[in-house]
């Protein structure tokens, strides 16, 4: 108990880190969602913002030892808002969670400044990581709907990750990474790699669907050249 008495952080900043956390919210929400009308609709209905904010009490818990608490703080916000944040987490100012549902994000996980993440989106591990086994975001970051970023992988600062890419190595600063896994189509606005975009990605079960007829059809040549053969013998 003495531990955590002299570990323990006044409780004050924390109604100011929450203060300031609120107003990074409603400036990043009305400035990135069109939707939002005003301040009441944004403070009451958006959980993204009700999320973000139940971790900045989680973090504190988790941060001074009280790591029960400090979980079963960001269950609760699990349950209501859909959305799970580890309490481990490191969060920077201005975080926009976009609908949020089915977000995690994992307990190693470092996000920057004035990200955007959509719903579905995992920050998570691979299983094989020890230590730092989450990825890294840089500020201004854009992270696509249902968008996977597994491991201790590095996002750089001003990098969009598209929905439903899977990113398993860095990404540069400024860059944009598609597909499955990711690949850097665009950096510094220029495009890097002409033969995929956000709109036109390539189907794996197709490409496997064209091998496969490639591979019946030499078959069947090579079957027939063996039945040709086979009739000459006999004749």
């Amino acid at each position: 108990m003495g531990q955590h008495q002299s570990a323990a952080e006044p409780i004050c900043p924390l109604f100011e880190e929450l203060r300031q956390e609120l107003r990074d919210s409603l400036r990043a929400v009305k400035s990135k969602d069109p939707a939002a009308r005003d301040n009441a609709e944004v403070l009451l209905l958006y959980s993204g913002v009700h999320a973000v904010m139940a971790h900045r009490v989680a973090h504190r818990l988790y941060r001074n030892g009280f790591f029960f608490s400090a979980r079963a703080v960001s269950q609760i916000s699990r349950f209501f808002t859909g959305i799970e944040i580890h309490p481990g987490a490191r969060i920077g100012k201005g975080l926009f969670i976009d609908h949020g549902m089915g977000v995690v994000i994992g307990e190693t996980t470092e996000i920057g400044d004035n990200c955007t993440i959509y719903q579905g989106v995992t920050l998570g591990g691979t299983g094989k990581d020890v230590g730092k086994r989450h990825p890294t975001i840089g500020d201004n970051v854009m992270i696509g709907a249902g968008a996977k970023v597994l491991g201790p992988v590095k996002i750089g600062s001003g990098s969009k990750i598209a929905s439903n890419a899977v990113v398993i190595r860095d990404v540069p600063e400024n860059c944009t990474a598609v597909g499955i896994p990711a690949k850097v189509v665009r950096r510094d606005g220029i495009r890097v790699y002409d033969q995929m975009d956000q709109c036109h990605l390539p189907d794996p079960m197709l490409r496997e669907l064209d091998a496969l007829k490639a591979r019946i059809l030499e078959l069947e040549k090579q079957l027939r050249a063996a039945t040709a053969e086979k009739d000459g013998e006999e004749t």
